[in-house]
């Protein structure tokens, strides 16, 4: 397990008045709570987006952020371009850090046969991905391939039927794989994980952190120090380079 850069997801200060606190606004107890609330589902969605783009893992420095090696720049040994032109370039892991992927310049449509591909690589390599993660444009384009499993839903007495439009599973040589769409990773790469050998480590849990008040107002940061495993890079893959509209 080759180890990686732990990120820092902080929020925007929350600041909220003596005033705002001693009130009773509408739908909530208390102002300051609500604010943590929001500003917690906003770091979540922070770390997502880290954890499933391009970036390459950095020790930062003086004035520069650490970042994570995300899940793309991991990726380097099953993967299967559809892009026309030069098929995209991932350095991976070496000496220590992760390098970031460098991009086809012609892109090309997402196709069953490329998928089928990536996941034998990953299968011959030892893994059994279960996860096809996809954002919403090529969603839709999986939605249209055969091998996709029928689905039936029960319709109670009294009910509309419902029209199911959507897949959510593949079915493959290698078995079963479900189909989830995820709106923070790039559409031009669609994911073929093992979730066995990936996961999230935090070096420091969410925590909040009290700032200097400003006159009669408390303020307040979020914070979390966290970075990607990896245990075997070569149990998940990757198809790139693919149309995004």
């Amino acid at each position: 397990m080759a180890t990686n850069v732990a990120a820092v997801a902080s929020s925007p200060s929350i600041s909220v008045s003596g005033t705002q606190r001693a009130v009773n606004p509408a739908g909530r107890a208390d102002e300051l709570s609500y604010q943590l609330a929001k500003r917690g589902r906003e770091i979540k969605r922070d770390m997502e987006f880290a954890l499933t783009r391009n970036q390459a893992s950095s020790a930062g420095g003086t004035g520069t952020a650490r970042s994570l090696a995300s899940l793309e720049s991991w990726l380097a040994t099953n993967k299967t371009s559809v892009g026309t032109g030069t098929a995209q370039t991932t350095p991976g892991f070496s000496s220590g850090t992760v390098a970031a992927p460098t991009d086809s310049t012609v892109q090309g449509t997402f196709t069953r046969a490329a998928l089928n591909d990536v996941i034998q690589k990953c299968w011959t390599e030892g893994g059994d991905p279960k996860i096809i993660m996809t954002g919403p444009f090529n969603k839709t384009i999986a939605s249209g391939f055969s091998n996709i499993a029928t689905l039936y839903k029960n319709v109670a007495p009294g009910q509309q039927g419902e029209i199911l439009a959507g897949a959510d599973l593949y079915v493959s040589d290698f078995g079963q794989h479900q189909i989830v769409p995820n709106r923070f990773q790039r559409d031009r790469t669609v994911l073929v994980l093992d979730m066995e050998y990936l996961g999230v480590a935090t070096l420091r849990d969410m925590e909040t952190m009290p700032l200097a008040k400003t006159g009669d107002a408390d303020r307040t940061q979020l914070l979390t120090e966290f970075t990607l495993v990896v245990k075997n890079e070569k149990a998940s893959g990757k198809v790139t380079d693919c149309t995004t509209s």
